[in-house]
């Protein structure tokens, strides 16, 4: 038996007329590789910062809606040791909306809702029955009579057949300050505001309601 003397392996030559014969990808040059990953990490890290400056500034939107900007970051830290010693927004929302079994909780927002004795610190809740907002402490209020103050949470729920519109806007004079109007079928309204994750919020709320609607037509 003969040996090939100086011959060598080529690809294409394989390729050629077999049909199950895959040739290698075309290999890219060094400098390619390097100036594509370049690339990816800078629109990575413009993106990171872009969104690190949207939470920098609605954090700080969300503290200077509060009466009291000391007493908003001192109640937000302990509404964020209440989540981690119940066990999570899941927990508290079921505990405080009695919600069954099969309802889930889709998203949870820190945010305000505003109200004729001005705007109540607490969490948005979206699940998949319901939006729903509950203070993050309790609120007085006099009684029956008027002989007694007592204290409860403040707390809204809206059944998503019963949600009409969720409309995001923002003040003419400080675009900083951003809303969310949620309108009931009954024309109800009520008004959130000083999202910590604005944009996120109107997705999912927007999301949540057409596709609901969709599933009733």
């Amino acid at each position: 038996m003969q040996q090939a003397v100086g011959r060598t392996w080529s690809p294409m030559a394989m390729e050629a007329g077999n049909p199950y014969a895959m040739s290698p990808p075309a290999q890219k040059s060094r400098k390619e590789t390097v100036k594509n990953a370049l690339s990816l990490w800078g629109r990575k890290v413009g993106e990171a910062t872009r969104k690190a400056e949207d939470l920098s500034r609605n954090t700080w939107q969300h503290l200077r809606t509060a009466p009291s900007i000391t007493e908003a970051a001192v109640g937000r830290i302990a509404q964020g040791t209440k989540v981690l010693a119940e066990g999570g927004h899941d927990k508290i929302f079921r505990q405080a909306f009695s919600a069954p079994p099969d309802e889930q909780l889709r998203k949870s927002y820190a945010c305000y809702l505003s109200t004729s004795a001005g705007p109540v610190m607490g969490v948005m809740y979206l699940s998949t029955a319901r939006v729903a907002f509950c203070s993050d402490t309790p609120l007085s209020y006099e009684a029956a009579g008027g002989d007694r103050t007592e204290w409860s949470y403040y707390k809204v729920a809206i059944p998503l057949h019963r949600l009409r519109a969720a409309t995001p806007s923002a003040s003419n004079l400080k675009p900083a300050e951003k809303f969310i109007q949620l309108v009931s079928v009954e024309n109800h309204e009520f008004w959130l505001m000083g999202f910590v994750n604005y944009n996120s919020a109107v997705m999912h709320l927007q999301e949540a309601l057409s596709g609901f609607h969709n599933l009733q037509a």
